[in-house]
């Protein structure tokens, strides 16, 4: 069957009429859609503004600062986040190491004066000698307390006891250190007598004389 200009004509007619409708459609709802998009950009920008002021008064505040959002795309696509954390890493590696390098110059100053301080302890006389020099100062019999005593006054920072010098005296007289008196119940002591050495020579020194 053909078909005659007739319908043809209206078949172009029923096309032409619809595409037509078709084109306004589409450009109200292009419109509609630029009108959306326009409103959700607007709401974008406010929510951006919004954000900025949030996180300015968070830092005035001193509070940790939020996450960004994930649909900002220009905070998606920044690459500068990964660069500040290798950077920070660097820093505080840097800073340790410094931070450990720096104590052993302190150790080895802290060690001087250790030194100087230890030194005067050694100097102290022992128990031996200060008896030893109390009764060479002494010109009368001590007793062993008597001797005791005394030293207490003059070292006040040590402990003597009495026993222990007794001790100590005994010692020093098995050594000829120091000579032992006892009168009555009562046990004194005194200093070596060092002059009687001295006499033997004068004398064997007369006789010499006298047979030149």
């Amino acid at each position: 069957m053909t078909e005659t200009p007739v319908e043809t004509t209206d078949l172009k007619a029923q096309y032409t009429a619809q595409v037509t409708t078709d084109l306004e459609r589409n450009a109200k709802e292009q419109e509609r859609l630029r009108g959306e998009i326009n409103a959700l950009k607007d709401q974008l920008l406010a929510l951006q503004q919004d954000h900025t002021v949030l996180v300015n008064m968070q830092q005035a505040l001193g509070a940790a600062s939020t996450p960004k959002p994930a649909s900002a795309p220009e905070d998606v696509a920044a690459p500068s986040v990964p660069q500040q954390k290798t950077a920070t890493k660097t820093e505080t590696g840097k800073r340790t190491r410094a931070k450990r390098t720096t104590p052993p110059q302190g150790s080895k100053q802290a060690k001087k004066p250790t030194v100087k301080a230890t030194a005067p302890k050694t100097a102290q006389p022992t128990l031996v000698e200060l008896i030893r020099r109390h009764l060479t100062d002494q010109s009368e019999p001590r007793s062993a307390a008597e001797v005791a005593a005394a030293l207490s006054q003059v070292h006040p920072d040590r402990r003597i006891q009495t026993t222990v010098v007794r001790t100590t005296l005994e010692g020093l007289v098995a050594k000829s250190h120091a000579q032992r008196n006892k009168q009555g119940s009562s046990v004194y002591y005194t200093a070596p007598d060092t002059q009687e050495p001295a006499t033997p020579p004068q004398d064997e020194a007369q006789p010499a004389q006298a047979n030149s």
